[in-house]
């Protein structure tokens, strides 16, 4: 029988001559072998031929270009393996920023009475006092609105550190990634300033001419049909410039030097050919985590509504502490999902466009320096 051929029916089968053996890698003169001691002075080598593949995930994600379950699979690990940095941040300051109108309404209300009276009717008219608690505890609860989104810019400059560092291979805590931001948080600031500045002056830009066209006209149908295509073109304008100018910049802001000019640049450029791809992501986790949060918030607003039909005079206090109970599950999940997610885009473009993938690899250890 030749070595080829295949043996006659009901052989026995052949004898196992055990694994079949592997060829030895033996690295350029001047390198130590992997594995080894590395003496001082004397560089890695790299890894073995046919062996990048299961050596090129040194972290959560792999360092290649990403798909998106590896992106989403990589927000999870992160979020596992940092917990304190990630969760731990964006619950601890959203339970800082929702304690201003829980204090405040509770001092309002024992104060100025500003609950519900259950044998008052709706007619009667609230005191000069009343109106004052009760105006309070709103502003209160806006405040403490203010505050945890401001805190939560932070967050997601933090995730985006602790997003490289994982795909490193590396964990960081809440110290650490605090002091990762270091130098940076005021571009942050600035950065949603001026995002917020930009938005409110292309809204007006595109109100204008509805106002204008229904104060001069007064035609009815001319006005609401131009305000539906005002509401269409500001729907795409503004999705458009999410896109190519803010979702990546925070990123950039973190993980690249310069300021937030230069960053908005970069998040213009970096997005070029990859607008709809980019875009697709970002929607889908922003269905995805909203879905997420309503599941999640749901019982903890009809505990609410519960409370406050049981104890009305409490009403003010009764919402603000379960808005910030809800606020605290929401964020802990949503932001360092969606800032994960959003890092991990930033890394994914990098590499397909600028071969990032090679830099991830020698500072992590992977390829000699």
């Amino acid at each position: 029988m030749s070595p080829t051929s295949f043996p006659p029916p009901g052989a026995p089968p052949p004898e196992d001559d055990g694994p079949t053996p592997q060829p030895t890698y033996i690295p350029p003169p001047g390198i130590a072998p992997p594995g080894h001691p590395v003496p001082p002075g004397l560089p890695t080598a790299p890894p073995a031929p046919g062996m990048l593949g299961a050596a090129h995930r040194p972290g959560a994600v792999p360092l290649r270009p990403l798909t998106l379950g590896s992106m989403y699979d990589g927000a999870f690990r992160i979020i596992r393996y940092n917990p304190k940095a990630t969760v731990g941040a964006a619950a601890l300051v959203t339970a800082i920023g929702m304690s201003v109108p829980i204090v405040l309404s509770l001092l309002f209300t024992l104060t100025l009475g500003t609950g519900l009276d259950a044998g008052g009717s709706p007619e009667d008219d609230l005191s000069a006092g009343e109106a004052i608690g009760l105006l309070g505890s709103v502003g209160a609860l806006l405040l403490g609105l203010y505050a945890t989104q401001l805190g939560l810019i932070f967050v997601t400059g933090m995730v985006a550190h602790v997003t490289r560092a994982a795909a490193l291979g590396r964990r960081m805590s809440l110290g650490e990634a605090w002091a990762a931001t270091h130098g940076k948080r005021w571009r942050l600031i600035g950065l949603s300033l001026l995002v917020g500045l930009g938005g409110l002056l292309l809204i007006s830009l595109l109100v204008v001419p509805v106002v204008l066209v229904a104060v001069l006209t007064g035609e009815v149908l001319a006005t609401v049909g131009l305000a539906v295509v005002v509401g269409v073109a500001m729907v795409c304008l503004f999705g458009w410039l999410w896109i190519k100018l803010t979702y990546l910049t925070s990123a950039i802001l973190m993980l690249e030097d310069g300021g937030v000019f230069r960053a908005l640049g970069r998040s213009w450029r970096i997005t070029g050919r990859h607008y709809w791809r980019t875009l697709g992501i970002a929607l889908l986790t922003m269905l995805i985590t909203s879905i997420a949060a309503g599941i999640l918030t749901t019982p903890i607003s009809l505990a609410g509504q519960i409370g406050t039909v049981l104890a009305p005079e409490y009403v003010f206090v009764i919402l603000a502490a379960t808005q910030a109970l809800a606020s605290v599950i929401q964020n802990a999940f949503v932001t360092p999902f969606a800032g994960a997610v959003s890092s991990l885009q930033y890394l994914d473009l990098r590499i397909r466009k600028e071969g990032y993938d090679v830099e991830l690899m020698r500072q992590a250890g992977l390829l000699p320096r």
